[in-house]
């Protein structure tokens, strides 16, 4: 038999070569086969400005980490326009097919929520849900003016245009505040299936094919979510807290009462519980500032309202500070925020009030603290009552406070066992009389100094 020729250099190279060859031909078949993969999050409640940042960070999420749609199951009642308007935008322009999940069932769509609904690329509701009443408000809760709710029809038709919505339903939902179910939807065109489950949903989206990426480069892309994996997008700790402290009421109620706890405690200072409460107060404030878009008069009012609390707290009168202080207060929750958003009148009158009140009543708390005797010290001991326990030649010692005093008699030598009580102070030494005697303590200290 010959023997067998041993691999030459060259030899070696090409079969290494053919083998890499070959793994990078078989890399596209394995990522092929592996299943596919959706992002999903969850958006209940209010939308915000926090809902807006989080579902865009969903979106660049999913197009890096290439998943077959964005999931947004959804519950809420509305909110804000300008976050909608955000939202919708770049839902619009998204390379990543979006898909509007309302559940479950009870849940709704209402105002911003259908906006936002009817801009995925598909909208979808589980059974007995409902979509619409797009009507904007006020913050008071007030129908918006003419010019507001034609603004908002054009953009809820514009979406729709967009999308192959009905618009006659887009048109009705701003002007008449019109809402239907989920059957109603598929029927009207308002949303493109019903679905009871989350994997339902996928599996009825498998196959379905949609045009995604802004305007002037949009393609076609077939969705592949039967069986999908889902990874969850969540707000997280900080995001919920965020979302949480998003409430016009919240942030005025912070700040008015957080200024007023801290003016207190600068005025008369004691264990600073009130100033650490008012500087977390103060905090929580500022950081749902951060969130809601506000007006920087409002936020100038506000300061003028706290300036002139703390004139009625360091200068007690009759409480023109304090009413001056309130006004501002009223005029600072009514112009603070911007666009729809308000402080809820139930809210803004009692805690104006409040405020204003309780810097009256700090100003006398710390009025009459400035003006009592002192309680601390060695002022504190005289008119004290104690018993002499040792004798050090005319002297005594005696307990009080916890620590040993020597003691001398204004008038007479004390002697052991003596009940006393002190009259001045001379030094480290305290002059005391008798129990019995009851001269003034004022008569006392000037004999005995």
């Amino acid at each position: 038999m010959p023997r067998s020729q041993p691999l030459t250099p060259v030899r070696r190279f090409v079969q290494v070569l053919l083998v890499a060859l070959a793994c990078l031909l078989a890399a596209p078949a394995v990522s092929v086969a592996q299943a596919p993969s959706v992002l999903v999050t969850r958006v209940d409640g209010t939308i915000t400005p926090v809902v807006a940042d989080h579902l865009k960070e969903g979106l660049r999420l999913a197009e890096r980490e290439r998943h077959a749609a964005y999931v947004i199951e959804m519950d809420t009642p509305g909110g804000l326009l300008q976050s909608t308007r955000e939202i919708v935008q770049d839902f619009l322009a998204s390379d990543v097919p979006v898909v509007a999940y309302v559940t479950p069932s009870g849940a709704r769509a209402a105002s911003a929520g259908a906006y936002i609904a009817m801009s995925a690329h598909v909208a979808a509701m589980a059974p007995g849900t409902h979509i619409g009443a797009g009507t904007p408000v006020t913050g008071q809760g007030e129908e918006a003016s003419d010019k507001v709710v034609n603004d908002a029809v054009a953009f809820a038709v514009s979406i729709a245009e967009q999308r192959g919505r009905s618009t006659d339903f887009a048109r009705d939902m701003v002007r008449e505040g019109a809402a239907v179910s989920d059957r109603e939807a598929v029927r009207t065109d308002v949303v493109d299936l019903v679905a009871p489950s989350r994997e339902a949903l996928l599996a009825e989206l498998d196959g379905r094919r949609v045009v995604v990426g802004p305007e002037g480069s949009e393609h076609e892309v077939v969705l592949h979510t039967a069986g999908a994996r889902t990874v969850e997008h969540d707000l997280g700790f900080f995001g919920e807290v965020r979302q949480l402290l998003a409430s016009p009421e919240l942030a005025f109620l912070f700040l008015s009462i957080g200024t007023l706890a801290v003016i207190y405690e600068l005025a008369n200072p004691g264990m600073g519980f009130a100033g650490a409460i008012g500087v977390v107060l103060l905090v929580l404030g500022f950081v749902a500032l951060s969130v809601l878009p506000f007006h920087v008069g409002g936020l100038l009012l506000l300061f003028l309202a706290a300036a002139l609390f703390a004139a009625e707290v360091l200068t007690p009168g009759v409480g023109v500070f304090a009413a001056g202080g309130t006004v501002a207060l009223v005029f600072s929750g009514i112009l603070l925020f911007r666009g729809e958003l308000g402080v809820d009148p139930a809210v803004l009158w009692p805690t104006a009030v409040v405020v204003g009140g309780g810097s009256v009543l700090a100003g006398r708390l710390a009025w009459r603290a400035r003006r009592a005797p002192a309680t601390t010290g060695h002022e504190g001991l005289l008119g004290r009552e104690a018993v002499v326990r040792r004798m050090d030649g005319d002297t005594g010692q005696v307990l009080l406070e916890g620590a040993w005093w020597t003691v001398r008699g204004r008038a007479a030598p004390v002697t052991a066992g003596q009940h006393v009580r002190v009259v001045a102070i001379d030094g480290l030494e305290l002059i005391v009389d008798s129990a019995q005697a009851r001269d003034g303590p004022h008569t006392e200290q000037e004999d005995g100094s």
